[in-house]
């Protein structure tokens, strides 16, 4: 056995596996079986092939007489030729019945080349006919082709010098079959009105376009090709592959590709040479994060300056955030910039269908890394085999507990090599198992947040790097508009603005095309087409008003940025505000405001119409959760106090918590219902007091939203102090005007009076209405 010690210099002992490979490629053999099977498939196939090439070669000969004797039977026709011992064989099956009438006719008659034989042959043959010299009983256009077509046509074309035709004619009472060569210019001109002379008088004339390469000559199909394909060459193939597929694999188990090979890691391998290409400038917006994995990195290139003082480097650093904001990023900004082996692996990856597969993967990977040390291990998605064990129905033997006890031996055991780093990622660190978050094993735990203004700076900078945008683009503050934006989502706003830029025939992309991307990307594309009628149009407006309204009254919410009915996505309006800056805090005030907020729409149409739609529904929703937030976990009811009655997320695999009772008596659960119902109806009443009140405005902002569709939050302000809605602008706007009636309302006073309040959408609550 060699010594890892004795492992020659630039030789990496990970990579003997793939060389081996390389070298001695498996089942070289039995792809070449398959492959000759196949091609002498191919090869009966052909030899039993009757062709149709013949078929033209057979009718020039029996329009020219050149058989001497044509014998028919069911299933084949054979013509004897005049000249040698030569003959064709046709199978019968690719005639027609009038094909072999004719056959009949034309077999025994001689040709009259003599007859018409002239370079005016054509006029004389019609010339004949016109004075009744000669009764035509049928004629044959006989159109010679190179090559031959694929089907002969329905009607003649124009001539070629090479054509003629033939035909059986009566001259004097005697019957004559005869050849009438077309070779002049005059005969072609001669041709057409030929054709009409004889469908006048109608007389059958039939087209017959021929192959003038007619030198191919078809041989009878051969039984015992038939023999073969229908008995035994199904049999060999069976056997070949289940040669091929399952006893050549079951020789070597465990190898790369084989049937017993599942046990095997399916992790990814990088290195030096096979990079991600993705490095620590692409990723932007998770400054301390980075930060900390360097530490990682600097560690792998020089170990022995943190070992100097006796430290370790952490075997293990979790990457946990909410989706989209980085954390498979980071992983691949690692390996980029790693200058060591770099494994990167699925948590579902190690969940099969064989039990112990995924236990068996884990040591592998790990035996893997061992032979690549030092080395980087990232698993990603780690809750996927990380839940914490017991928790499940399937005993001792469950898939899951196994794979995560492999993770934990191998991880901190008797046998832990510290020159592996594993680095797990999740956005579900409380479902994890206690044992795999302890120090030795995930020494650390690296929170990724939504990144805040600067880190949406950078963030929309590096991805819009291979984008061709207008030079003056203020990233800041489209950064500003667009708070609780992850990663993802400004990736994806980037791209969509390309998008739109290219849709709309621009050149670049300019702040325009960003803001409405930013919209489509938190709430839908706008559908404008779609037909609403005029009654559904005002109950969207003051539902929309209703909102406006309210949110505008309100101090403690956020100021109302824009105002729109224009359907987008699955609402049919939304009202949308802007935070003023990033807000950290969920203060019980705006909290109320919010929820008085929220059925703003629905009381403004109660007062109005006298009725409510269900187009309140989500409104409903999400204030019936932010209060009973406010009771369970935030403690901001006086009579509940400040405990946490919140029944635990995880209820994963019907375990524990599923055979567990309930943590509060039935009392505080009435008592947490009154104090929920409590806060909806106060800020339901403070709501209806306020469009009470204000019920002349609600009526302008409704009328402004009838008539331009959208309203930016300046405008809604301008109708709050008692501007008319027709003195917001000269005219209706058109529908591209009114897109961007946020923009267009932007003045540079506003800016100087408030540096936030020109930014664009950002953290709004869209209205869903049906």
């Amino acid at each position: 056995m060699t010594n890892p010690s004795e492992t020659p210099p630039g030789h990496n002992p990970g990579d003997s596996g793939r060389q081996d490979d390389k070298k001695k490629p498996r089942g070289m053999g039995g792809v070449f079986i398959i492959f000759l099977l196949l091609f002498l498939l191919f090869v009966m196939v052909t030899r039993g092939d009757p062709g149709t090439k013949s078929v033209y070669r057979f009718w020039h000969a029996l329009l020219n007489s050149e058989f001497k004797k044509v014998v028919s039977s069911e299933e084949l026709i054979t013509g004897y030729l005049k000249k040698g011992a030569e003959k064709i064989e046709i199978v019968g099956r690719d005639f027609t019945d009038a094909e072999k009438a004719e056959i009949a006719t034309l077999q025994t008659l001689d040709i009259n080349q003599g007859m018409y034989s002239g370079n005016d042959a054509v006029e004389s043959f019609l010339a004949d006919i016109k004075d009744g010299d000669i009764v035509v009983d049928k004629l044959w256009i006989v159109h010679l082709t190179t090559p031959r077509p694929v089907k002969p046509p329905q009607e003649a074309k124009d001539p070629e010098p090479h054509d003629y035709m033939t035909a059986m004619i009566t001259k004097s009472g005697d019957f004559a079959y005869v050849k009438v060569p077309i070779r002049s210019g005059s005969d072609r001109q001669n041709f057409q009105e030929l054709r009409k002379t004889l469908a006048s008088s109608k007389i059958p004339v039939e087209t017959k376009t021929l192959s003038l390469v007619n030198t191919y000559e078809v041989k009878k199909v051969d039984t015992l090709t038939y023999f073969l394909l229908g008995t035994i060459m199904p049999w060999v193939l069976i056997i070949g592959l289940f040669w091929f597929f399952i006893i050549r694999q079951m020789r070597s188990p465990g190898g790369s590709g084989g049937v017993l090979s599942f046990g095997r890691s399916r992790a990814a391998r990088y290195t030096k040479e096979r990079r991600t290409h993705v490095t620590f400038a692409d990723v932007e917006g998770i400054s301390e994060a980075k930060e900390e994995v360097r530490e990682i990195i600097e560690f792998l290139k020089n170990r022995q300056k943190f070992q100097r003082l006796g430290g370790r480097i952490p075997r293990g650093v979790l990457l946990v955030g909410s989706p989209g904001t980085g954390k498979t990023l980071l992983a691949k900004a690692i390996a980029g910039e790693a200058d060591v082996p770099f494994f990167s692996i699925s948590g579902s990856d190690f969940v099969e269908m064989f039990v112990g597969v995924g236990a068996s993967r884990v040591r592998d990977l790990f035996k893997q890394a061992r032979e690549s040390s030092p080395c980087i291990v990232f698993l990603d998605e780690i809750d996927a085999v990380g839940r914490k064990r017991g928790s499940g129905h399937g005993g001792g033997h469950d898939e899951r507990e196994q794979t995560l006890n492999a993770i934990l031996v191998e991880m901190d055991g008797f046998d832990t090599d510290e020159g592996i780093i594993l680095i797990g990622a999740t956005n579900r660190p409380d479902v994890l198992d206690p044992a795999l978050l302890r120090p030795g094993r995930f020494d650390r735990q690296v929170v990724i947040d939504m990144p805040d203004v600067n880190g949406r700076i950078g963030i929309l900078k590096v991805h819009s790097k291979n984008i061709r945008t207008v030079p003056d683009i203020d990233f800041e503050r489209l950064a500003r508009a667009t708070p609780g934006f992850s990663g993802a989502e400004l990736a994806a706003l980037i791209n969509e603005a390309a998008i739109l830029a290219v849709m709309k025939g621009d050149e670049a992309v300019n702040i325009q095309h960003l803001e409405e991307a930013r919209d489509r990307v938190r709430w839908g594309r706008e559908k404008r087409s779609r037909k609403i009628l005029e009654e559904d149009r005002r109950v969207t407006a003051y539902h929309e008003a209703g909102h406006a309204l309210v949110g505008a009254r309100i101090p403690e919410v956020d100021p109302v940025h824009k105002v729109t009915i224009i359907s987008r996505g699955m609402a049919l309006g939304a009202t949308m505000y802007l935070p003023e800056k990033e807000d950290y805090h969920m203060r019980r005030s705006k909290m109320n405001g919010l929820i008085a907020m929220s059925y703003g729409g629905r009381i403004a149409e109660e007062l109005v119409f006298g009725d409510v739609s269900a187009g309140a529904q989500n409104d409903i929703k999400e204030a019936t959760r932010i209060a009973r937030l406010m009771v369970t976990q935030w403690g901001m009811s006086e009579k509940v106090g400040p405990l946490n009655y919140s029944s635990s997320p995880e209820q994963s695999f019907l375990g524990s918590e599923y055979i567990a009772g309930r943590e509060h008596s039935d009392e505080t659960a009435r008592l947490i219902d009154e104090e929920v119902k409590r806060i909806i109806e106060s800020g339901y009443m403070r709501a209806k007091e306020i469009l009470t009140e204000d019920r002349v405005i609600l009526d302008r902002i409704a009328q402004a939203l009838m008539t331009y569709e959208t309203i930016s939050g300046e405008e809604l302000r301008e109708i709050v102090t008692g501007k008319q809605p027709e003195d917001l602008r000269c005219s209706p706007e058109s529908d591209a005007a009114n897109e961007n009636a946020s923009t267009a309302a932007e003045k540079p006073k506003k800016a100087k009076e408030s540096p936030d309040e020109d930014l664009g959408l950002s953290g709004a609550e869209g209205l869903a209405t049906s």
